[in-house]
């Protein structure tokens, strides 16, 4: 049964990105070392066509949650970090190069309609004008009986959550302090949230909660 799960990094003081967030650096100031837990896991690395890589329990989780998706809903900043018609975005081919890691369908939330983009490696971006709820709606059929990944970002997210449409938070927790940037539901309606899972190393906590 499909589930639509949110997961994202977040700093201790629960930020997703640092400060000054521009195309030149995506994730803002210091914001690279959110995902520093990940790059050196094996499953990470397969996923962006790289060798090696550690095998412990945090890959375990990430091979986990790779294996169960079958879609991703992201915004448009996620996708491009641009705004406004595509023929003005200096980055409107995306962040991810000529072989994106989904290797799944993804739906990008934008304001500005586009003809799907489709990749050798079973990446395929569609581009959805109507909003998280017809995002969400399309990811489901698309990903046949598996999960739908919201990736990010901050704004999706929230958006996500406003509208009861996460069945899942997977928060994986850097212990690092940004001290500013893009926060992680910035703005949100107080919402409870049931822990189902969690763990830890080193360098990251993974906490999993049911919206209530």
């Amino acid at each position: 049964m499909t589930q639509i799960t949110l997961e994202i990094t977040t700093s201790l003081d629960g930020y997703v990105a640092g400060r000054d967030v521009s195309l030149e650096n995506p994730l803002g100031e210091g914001g690279e070392s959110l995902h520093e837990w990940m790059f050196t896991l094996k499953s990470f690395r397969t996923q962006h066509g790289q060798p090696g890589g550690e095998e412990n329990a945090d890959d375990a989780l990430v091979a986990r949650n790779l294996a169960a998706l079958g879609a991703t809903v992201m915004g448009r900043k996620m996708f491009s970090g641009g705004r406004g018609p595509w023929q003005s975005d200096p980055n409107a081919d995306s962040w991810f190069g000529d072989d994106p890691p989904f290797r799944t369908p993804v739906f990008v939330v934008t304001h500005h309609a586009r003809d799907p983009i489709t990749y050798s490696n079973g990446t395929e971006f569609h581009f959805v004008t109507g909003g998280v709820e017809s995002a969400i709606a399309q990811a489901r059929e698309a990903a046949n009986g598996k999960d739908v990944r919201v990736a990010g970002g901050a704004s999706v997210a929230t958006q996500c959550l406003q509208a009861g449409l996460l069945d899942r938070i997977h928060l994986h927790v850097a212990p690092i302090l940004l001290g500013g940037g893009v926060r992680l539901f910035e703005g949100a309606d107080l919402t409870r949230l049931e822990l189902v899972e969690s763990s830890a190393s080193e360098k990251v906590a993974h906490l999993s909660y049911r919206p209530t």
